[in-house]
């Protein structure tokens, strides 16, 4: 299968589920939840945390957690100078993944799956590893797929190629199943954040191709690569005609996400290329991994208004 493995930030990242952006709303009163006042803001379980007044130094209140301006900043000085040039712009993508890791480790920590000894990363793994081992697919579910994406495995046959694709679509499933755990957990639990700092931190994040092209009012199509990689390369000449044919009904970004590796992970990048096809509301309407043909991407734009 014609696609590469890209290595994103620490282990939580790579568990990060691709982001469903809402549709853009005007009124941005910084009351309600995070995804009420600024859709697209929260990837995952802090979608639902009720924006509340608090103390500067407080970012966020849970039932046995709290999470303090100055552990972001520690996590700051403990990177390297370009991963703290994005950082500075993402802090709230920093937060919800510290207080995800956080949560995680009290529910594996609280589990039967866990033994003791075993270090926060070790814990979350082994907890996530037996809540998601059933998680499969099947040979029928990767036969389907290969006759769906035969140009992908460039004529190989079904048997040549099943174990790979059996693999990348069971990790694909649990990703979506931890998702929707993810979902789940932060909606059972009742999590506050600093109002005055996520209102502050929305600007600096949504300063960023990705979100610039798709609330801009137009249909916008975003390739996540990298210059080298074989099949995102082969992405490039498609990408230039869309723009030539399209120069006014649609956006067509590239982000090489060596280069924006928060920006990879926060939309949830953990293969390259992935094509990203919103409305001209801002809303994700589709994506793939791997090379996608001319043809098929055009049968996408159409879906969203770009003949």
């Amino acid at each position: 299968m014609i696609r590469c493995r890209l290595t994103i930030v620490g282990f939580v990242c790579l568990l990060l589920v691709y982001l469903h952006v809402s549709e853009v709303h005007a009124d941005q009163t910084g009351t309600g939840t995070v995804e009420q006042a600024y859709p697209g803001l929260a990837t995952g379980m802090l979608k639902k945390a009720q924006l509340v007044p608090m103390k500067k130094e407080i970012l966020l209140v849970t039932e046995g957690l709290e999470i303090k301006a100055s552990q972001l900043d520690e996590k700051m000085k403990g990177a390297d100078a370009g991963m703290r040039a994005e950082l500075r712009k993402n802090l709230f993508f920093l937060l919800e993944q510290e207080a995800m890791q956080a949560m995680l480790v009290q529910e594996a920590r609280s589990s039967k799956a866990v033994a003791e000894g075993l270090s926060d990363t070790e814990a979350i793994q082994a907890y996530l590893n037996q809540k998601f081992q059933d998680v499969e697919v099947s040979e029928p579910e990767a036969k389907a797929f290969y006759e769906a994406n035969k140009a992908m495995v460039q004529g190989m046959a079904f048997e040549q190629v099943k174990q790979a694709i059996q693999q990348v679509l069971t990790q694909q499933k649990r990703q979506e199943a931890f998702a929707s755990y993810l979902q789940e957990l932060g909606g059972d639990t009742d999590i506050q954040v600093n109002a005055k700092w996520v209102k502050g931190q929305y600007a600096l994040a949504m300063d960023n191709p990705v979100d610039k092209a798709r609330m801009s009012g137009k249909p916008t199509m975003v390739e996540f690569g990298a210059k080298g990689c074989f099949p995102c390369d082969m992405m490039q000449p498609i990408l230039d005609r869309l723009r030539k044919k399209f120069p006014k009904k649609l956006n067509v970004v590239f982000v090489h996400v060596g280069q924006n590796r928060l920006l990879g992970a926060r939309f949830g990048i953990r293969s390259i290329p992935v094509q990203v096809f919103y409305d001209q509301k801002g809303k994700e309407v589709f994506r793939h991994v791997g090379f996608y043909a001319e043809e098929e991407v055009m049968k996408q734009l159409a879906k969203i208004g770009v003949k």
